[in-house]
């Protein structure tokens, strides 16, 4: 299979075939290609939290449950053979920006343009994304309620310094194949080379 079958294949897959577990050797290459992402400073300042058994994915689902419309939360009602709630530490970063080499004397967030610790995370995601439609599996990247945040970091004993960017679920899809080639917008509405606009 060449780069465009793959990027073709490439989808957000919401059912799965939950009897099917992803082989280990399948989740050790992901969580490897994960922990490759480029991260500013080499601050590394990302870290997961891997869901393979029902037990611990209901409980994620009933931490992740809003008291008004659950039905519109993703994380509510996933049901997936593996799931890796991926977090950004943004104390990595201030720590790593305030050592003598980067020419910084304090931990201040003022002079950073963008949160590089989310980026860098939501770039370690997509390594996740990317592995998993490699290795046969379908994926879908997809947010926790803000409100809810608490209640996961109490369940599954992350500390507060880990912000939960999103979650992956992860498995064998058990849905027909879409083709949304048609709801693609086109490059040009995407896409501007020398300048923004003419």
């Amino acid at each position: 299979m060449d780069f465009q079958d793959v990027v073709r294949r490439r989808r957000m897959v919401r059912r799965y075939d939950v009897g099917r577990a992803v082989p280990e050797e399948i989740v050790e290459r992901i969580l490897d290609n994960a922990l490759r992402a480029p991260s500013a400073g080499f601050s590394q300042g990302f870290g997961y939290l891997v869901l393979d058994n029902q037990e611990d994915i209901a409980r994620f689902r009933d931490s992740a449950r809003p008291d008004v419309e659950p039905e519109n939360w993703l994380a509510a009602n996933v049901e997936t053979p593996l799931l890796i709630v991926v977090h950004s530490n943004k104390d990595a970063y201030l720590d790593r920006y305030a050592e003598p080499d980067k020419g910084h004397d304090d931990r201040s967030e003022d002079w950073w343009p963008v949160p590089y610790w989310d980026i860098d995370a939501g770039m370690s995601a997509l390594l996740i994304l990317q592995t998993a439609v490699d290795e046969g599996l379908g994926a879908c990247f997809f947010g926790l309620p803000a409100d809810r945040i608490p209640v996961y970091r109490e369940q599954f004993g992350v500390p507060d310094n880990f912000m939960p960017i999103g979650a992956i679920s992860i498995g064998y899809s058990d849905e027909p194949p879409r083709n949304l080639s048609k709801r693609r917008k086109p490059v040009d509405d995407l896409v501007h080379r020398g300048r923004w606009t003419s």
